[in-house]
This record gives structure tokens, sequence and C-alpha cells, in this order.
């Protein structure tokens, strides 16, 4: 019996999103050339209002749904979504590492902020989409994945953000959709930090040496929201 528990435990281990990530010097991304003397290197390379001036005109939401090559890649699949980025929110840390984020002490999420074109997409069907990518009635932890850093949130950067993400967590409690609480939070972003490049579209990356997580939790979880949501897929994905 102790052995079976100690084999279990250590699969969960294994498949975990934080033991999957290698955070060696041969993975990271050099830091950010473009900080004047005295300024701290970015850890993403880019800032959030750099980011921003590449989508004129696109709008923006936060989310939080554990691992974020997970809700980043789900996301990415739908149409109307121009992008969607790794990164960190709802800490007040500045110029947050994974490193930090990974204390589950800085109180950062990782998060993904999504741009998108509001005439092809609402920000209540991302909301949906949000709801089907992960476990919304997990607290602080996503499957093998535990520590506030996982949390569900939402982090609405207007009030009709806030109101709608108030007025869909109502309605799927009503629904009776999930048997548990719903656990996710609406939160300020305080500042959204982007994450090093090394997480960007890793879910992507064929090349990468953590196809274990990949495969076993990241992959049924892209594949749920492209069954549920079929009808609104990109064509490459179709």
């Amino acid at each position: 019996m102790k052995s079976l528990l100690l084999t279990l435990l250590l699969t969960l281990a294994f498949f975990a999103c934080d033991s999957q990530r290698t955070t060696t010097s041969e993975t990271t991304p050099a830091a950010s050339t473009s900080t004047q003397p005295g300024e701290e290197a970015l850890a993403g390379g880019i800032s959030i209002d750099e980011l921003d001036a590449k989508y004129p005109g696109a709008e923006k939401a936060y989310f939080a749904g554990g691992c974020f090559w997970c809700t980043e890649a789900s996301f990415t699949r739908i149409q109307g979504v121009l992008d969607a980025y790794s990164g960190y929110a709802g800490g007040k840390k500045e110029n947050p590492t994974y490193a930090d984020s990974n204390t589950g002490t800085s109180g950062h999420a990782e998060a993904v902020v999504v741009y998108y074109d509001p005439k092809v997409i609402t920000y209540d069907k991302l909301l949906d989409i949000f709801f089907v990518a992960h476990d919304p009635t997990q607290l602080n932890r996503q499957g093998p994945d535990v520590g506030p850093q996982y949390r569900s949130a939402i982090f609405p950067i207007t009030d009709e953000q806030r109101q709608e993400a108030e007025a869909k967590i109502k309605a799927l409690t009503a629904s009776g959709k999930f048997d548990k609480p719903i656990a996710t939070t609406i939160e300020d972003p305080i500042h959204f930090w982007v994450a090093e490049e090394y997480h960007q579209n890793y879910y992507e990356n064929p090349n990468n040496p953590n196809q274990g997580y990949v495969q076993s939790v990241s992959r049924p979880k892209v594949e749920k929201v492209m069954k549920e949501f079929s009808d609104i897929l990109k064509p490459e994905y179709q």
C-alpha cells in the first residue's frame, strides 16, 4: 500500500506544471537590452504597454486558469482572438519572474492577456471559453498544480468587464453546471507582467523537452475547448 501511494505521488509530481519547467540559462532568453542605466531588465523582455501598441484597435482581457500554457493555447485557437501571451497578474511585486511566481508568495497568478477583435468575438464569449478551459471549482490549484499561483481568477480592466464577469459566475452557479461551488475570484490585475520568452507558445512548440505534461495535462484541456467551441475555431484548427 505504501509503495502504491509513493508511486502515485511521484507520478503527480512528474506531471505537475512546475516540475516540467527548465529555468537554466540555456532556455531562459537573454534580458532585454532596451533598459536604461539603473533600470531592471524585464523578465519577458517586453512590457504590457509595448504589447498593447502592437494591437491598435483591439480590446484585451486578463484571465488566470492554472498553468498558462494551457490557457494561452485554448484562447489562441478561437476566431476573433488576435493573440494571447502568458504572464503574471494579481501580485504587487514588480517585474516578477517565474521563480517568484512559483514560490506562491509573490501574490501573482499565472495568467494570460488576450487581445481580441470585439467585432468578431465578445468578452462574454471569452468568459464562456475561460470556464471550459479549466476547472473553476478548484481552489488555488488545477489538478497536479498546487498553490495560489494556479488560482482561477478574472482580472477585469473596465467596469463593464467586471459586471459581465460577476453576471457570468452568478449565471453558472444558478445553472448547476458545476457540482461544486465556483472558486474563481474577480481581482484587480494591479499590473500584467509578460512571462519569460520560453513560456510563450509553449504548447505549440514540438521541440520542447517537457511533452509529458503537455500531452497528459494541457492537451485534454485544449481539446475540450476545441470540441465545445468547434463552430468558432480558426480554420487552421478545424
